[in-house]
């Protein structure tokens, strides 16, 4: 069975970097579109960044643009979002998808089939 589990959340300051994972099983990563995405209550999700195989192009939402990098290790089968220069209104639950029939990235969260359950990241003084 395909799973996806986040980590790495967790309590930051203002200016601080925390470093998530997605940890896929079940499937290998050789054709693939995985997204970060993150959601407060009361607010839209938003697709944060996605790296795929075949665009192979990183995206970024301009909220995040030039703080935030994605990358992807296949030994591991995990994908990295690595988050520097946080800001308070980086404060939500930070969910990975993946869809595993294109190869191609979007920022639609329909566009995906598998999810994680998420790990919250609050920034906070």
């Amino acid at each position: 069975q395909v799973q996806l589990v986040e980590s790495g959340g967790g309590l930051v300051q203002p200016g601080g970097s925390l470093r998530l994972s997605c940890a896929a099983s079940g499937i290998t990563l050789d054709y693939y579109a995985i997204g970060w995405f993150r959601q407060t209550p009361g607010k839209e999700r938003e697709g944060v960044s996605c790296i795929s195989s075949s665009d192979g192009r990183k995206t970024y939402a301009d909220s995040v643009k030039g703080r935030f990098t994605v990358s992807v290790d296949n030994a591991k089968n995990t994908v990295y979002l690595q988050m520097n220069s946080l800001k308070p209104e980086d404060t939500a639950v930070y969910s990975c998808a993946a869809d595993f029939n294109r190869g191609y990235c979007s920022t639609s969260s329909s566009a995906y089939k598998y999810w994680g359950q998420g790990t919250q990241v609050t920034v906070s003084s």
